[in-house]
């Protein structure tokens, strides 16, 4: 089953998600072999725990696209933590800027868009009261 409009824009929004989670852990992976690391098994468990994030949200995409309701929900979750990490990393002085709306704006996005593909499919798949008998 195809879903809407929106949940397409969601699985994107999941998707691109992913996708800078990867390019992410792929940045720490050289970061690793040029010798940035305090502490190699604490670096090799974030690249790993990176990794792990993006295939997540790969899936979430992917099973949003086709309009199954745990990725909706494992998005929606991933979207929340998202927003909050963004809104926790203004306490920190001096703000970075790019890294609050580059974290912050999807996840809002994303949210917006998954709670909205989720009214409207449970809207379309109500049973209609006119067909109901009385």
């Amino acid at each position: 089953m195809r879903s809407p409009g929106l949940a397409a824009s969601a699985a994107a929004v999941l998707a691109l998600e992913g996708a800078g989670l990867f390019i992410l852990a792929l940045i720490e992976l050289f970061g690793l072999g040029s010798g940035d690391a305090a502490s190699l098994p604490t670096a090799i468990a974030l690249i790993v725990l990176t990794l792990i994030g993006a295939a997540a949200l790969f899936a979430f995409a992917a099973g949003t696209r086709r309009g199954h309701t745990w990725a909706r929900s494992g998005g929606v979750v991933l979207q929340v933590l998202a927003v909050a990490l963004a809104l926790t990393s203004l306490t920190v002085q001096p703000v970075v800027w790019p890294f609050v709306l580059g974290v912050g704006l999807p996840g809002l996005v994303g949210f917006i868009l998954l709670i909205a593909s989720s009214r409207r499919e449970s809207i379309e798949n109500a049973p209609n009261a006119a067909d109901e008998p009385s």
